[in-house]
């Protein structure tokens, strides 16, 4: 079996370089759509949802608790794909940071180092942001508005409109207890209800202003996904 052949000029390095650069922007491509995909999925989810609930005063508000689940659902999918999307843009990155931009802008000072480490990364790839810091990520991006406008919804359904068997019969809560009572849920009591949203929430409002130190491409600017 013959070993294998390696570039051995200048001429065969840059070209292996720039077709390894267009393989690595295909698989970082691909996980891109995925991950456009899931968003979709997402938005189709809560607009579902929320013609569903608002299309008529008698709508139970428990649809769109239904939504929240779902939404998160495909919050934690979203994530898991953006952690290996993030570690294929990493690569694509650190070739364009360190190999091009030298080409059309060099810099002094610059080492090869960068070549020993995507080496590295291509034996043992690793993850380089952990799930919570994925999912403050896309909660950023995206889909803290999606929350936002089912929690809009759910005040709504909950506050303005008391739920009865005829949409005549709709009234306007008058009372927090009302309130409180119209928030129930079959046999989980209003209180319940309203608590497990006030946490849910509080969760969303901190991973979604949490933001841990930057690393990978987010420590070298602003433009990212």
């Amino acid at each position: 079996m013959a070993p294998p052949v390696f570039p051995s000029t200048s001429t065969e390095f840059i070209t292996v370089m720039a077709h390894y650069h267009r393989a690595e922007i295909a698989r970082m491509a691909g996980w891109r759509d995925r991950i456009d995909r899931t968003t979709n999925w997402a938005i189709t989810v809560v607009a579902a949802m929320l013609s569903l609930s608002l299309s008529t005063p008698t709508a139970h508000h428990g649809v769109l608790l239904f939504a929240m689940i779902l939404v998160l659902l495909l919050l934690v999918i979203e994530a898991r794909r953006y952690r290996f999307f993030d570690v294929y843009r990493n690569r694509v990155r650190r070739i364009e940071r360190n190999y091009f931009a030298q080409i059309f802008s060099p810099e002094e000072g610059t080492t090869d180092d960068w070549i020993f480490r995507l080496g590295d990364d291509l034996r043992k790839p690793l993850f380089l942001i952990g799930s919570s810091q994925a999912i403050s990520r896309r909660l950023r991006r995206n889909y803290c508005w999606m929350f936002l406008i089912l929690l809009l919804a759910w005040l709504v359904k909950t506050t303005f409109i008391r739920m009865q068997e005829s949409a005549a019969e709709a009234h306007l809560v008058t009372s927090v207890g009302e309130w409180v009572r119209n928030a129930a849920v079959g046999p989980v009591p209003g209180w319940a209800v309203v608590v497990s949203i006030v946490i849910f929430y509080s969760w969303i409002l901190y991973a979604s202003l949490r933001q841990p130190k930057g690393e990978g491409e987010l420590a070298f600017g602003n433009v990212h996904v």
